[in-house]
């Protein structure tokens, strides 16, 4: 005879407040596996491995802590009491944590990264199995599962859109695990009250609520204080503005060297030293447009948010307009509005000749049909995936259908001495998608010798035009030099760096990480 499943209870204060804790948990796990893989995609770079392995480790160490929850068997509140506790303290400090490691220890940050991983990951996984132990006094077996993973989903969801959008840009990454490790321990108060009747010594469970709840608040109190020391270490210089946005970290620093622009740890410019990047960028194409057909008129600069670009574009009076996508509004927002930045690119960012765009610069060449005189790519390096396709063969496609027939686009492309392969695999792909190209490169001494790749339909002829007056690296005779290549940078065969492949992703990576210290 079948048996019958016991009828389900009307919904009661326990069944509720467990149903909640189990929103809670999913929420809080959720974040914390989501900042230590953006944290390890800010520091180590390609966040498609960091967020692979860190989100890979965190689900198998769930698997092992709810195969390790069928050993607990006696005092059940009890145990989910400590674990929320531990939860709440190495959950919310874990991103607090990975950072001071990265900046003082930076040797110990991979094994403390996936130990911590795991340990939470662990933790978590004890979670969810002894909340369904102590609901199956209150619900039937079948509502009991649909329930239980009902809530764990909608926690999970609602953590997924909040983060990016909302927790990180608003309160960073260190206050954000800070806030799900109080609401882990708000859980654990709730557990308290809830099976009071049930949990032994109340007291010295009640004393470790306390002290980790106090523990968390000081570090909620402490937490632009550490996060800002140990970015002072990092950088070397005194950070004097910090951001973190959906896309990025955001770091500015001030020191010796004037201004300095860090996104995700990556140096992105020297105050002392970025004319001669800037000026070596823009005006080669510009000139020879110039010498060619008259002055460039409309001109698109893709990324180059800190509006420097767009500072020597203007020397040009012929400019009609420009067109800045920048997919960071952030970046365009504080090069504008921040008055130590808008002095570096001499109010740029304010011109009534520049229109922004804040979005991805490859939706942004599909979707638009207008053509452009110039064309300026500057974009970070090809650390991760998600910048990666920004250097392909399908980018390029697009790029060569938005440049006018007379036009110059300028690609920056790394270093052709210390990433060589790296250097002329982007060459090889401006070509596999059907336009000319003109590599050259420039000495900017806080990069050392770099690259830059010119494109277009029609044959590039380097130094034929006049440069405008007041720049400080570039001459008619200088620029002329910068086409030239000696033995130790000239071409050497290389592979199209495809969407299907990202090719130069990998052999960026294996370059510079010969020369990382």
């Amino acid at each position: 005879m079948t048996p019958v499943e016991p009828k389900r209870a009307t919904p009661g204060p326990v069944e509720i407040a467990l149903l909640a804790s189990v929103f809670l948990v999913a929420a809080c796990g959720l974040v914390y596996e989501l900042a230590a893989a953006a944290l390890a995609s800010y520091l180590l770079g390609d966040s498609v491995l960091q967020f692979s392995t860190v989100i890979g480790a965190y689900l198998f160490a769930m698997g092992v802590g709810s195969w390790l929850s069928r050993h607990l068997e006696r005092q059940l509140p009890a145990q989910f009491l400590r674990i929320e506790l531990l939860i709440a303290l190495v959950g919310g400090t874990m991103p607090t944590l990975l950072l001071l490691s990265h900046t003082f220890v930076s040797d110990a940050f991979r094994g403390l990264l996936y130990g911590l991983v795991m340990l939470v990951g662990t933790l978590v996984g004890l979670e969810i199995p002894l909340v369904m132990r102590m609901l199956k006094r209150h619900v039937a077996l079948k509502e009991l599962v649909s329930q239980v993973l009902t809530f764990d989903y909608l926690g999970a969801l609602a953590v997924s859109v909040a983060f990016p959008v909302w927790l990180v840009p608003q309160l960073g990454l260190a206050r954000t695990g800070l806030l799900f490790g109080l609401m882990n321990a708000a859980v654990a108060f709730w557990a308290l009250w809830l099976f009071r009747d049930e949990i032994r010594a109340r007291s010295a469970h009640g004393l470790a609520a306390g002290l980790t709840l106090a523990v968390l608040l000081g570090a909620w109190v402490l937490a632009d204080r550490i996060t800002t020391q140990a970015e002072d270490r990092f950088y070397q210089d005194k950070a004097v503005l910090t951001e973190t946005t959906p896309w990025q970290r955001i770091v500015v620093t001030h020191g010796r060297n004037g201004h300095r622009l860090f996104l995700n740890g990556n140096l992105q410019f020297a105050e002392s030293d970025e004319y001669r990047y800037h000026e070596a960028l823009v005006h080669p194409v510009m000139s020879a447009f110039a010498a060619a057909g008259g002055s460039p008129r409309r001109v698109a600069v893709l990324g180059g948010g800190d509006g420097m670009a767009v500072r020597e574009i203007l020397k040009y009076p012929g400019v009609e307009q420009v067109t800045l996508v920048e997919l960071d509004p952030a970046m365009t927002r504080l090069f504008s509005q921040d008055e130590r930045l808008r002095r570096l690119n001499h109010d740029a960012l304010r011109s009534p000749k520049l229109r922004i765009v804040n979005t991805d610069a490859f939706r942004w060449l599909d979707e638009g049909e207008e053509t452009f005189d110039i064309v300026i790519v500057d974009f970070p390096d090809p650390t991760n995936f998600s910048v990666g396709k920004l250097y392909t063969q399908s980018f390029y496609a697009l790029l060569a259908r938005r440049l006018a027939a007379g036009g110059f686009a300028v690609v920056q492309t790394t270093s052709p001495l210390i990433a060589r392969q790296s250097y002329w695999t982007v060459a090889t792909t401006i070509e596999a998608a059907g336009l000319r190209t003109a590599p050259y490169h420039a000495h900017v001494p806080s990069f050392g010798e770099w690259g830059f790749i010119v494109a277009s339909h029609r044959p590039f002829t380097p130094g034929a035009g006049a440069l405008p007056a007041g720049l400080r690296f570039l001459t008619p005779d200088t620029l002329k030099l910068m086409f030239d290549f000696p033995a130790d940078m000239l071409r050497v065969p290389a592979e199209v760096n495809r969407l299907s492949n990202q090719v130069l992703v990998h052999t960026y990576e294996r370059e510079w990480g010969k020369v990382s210290p």
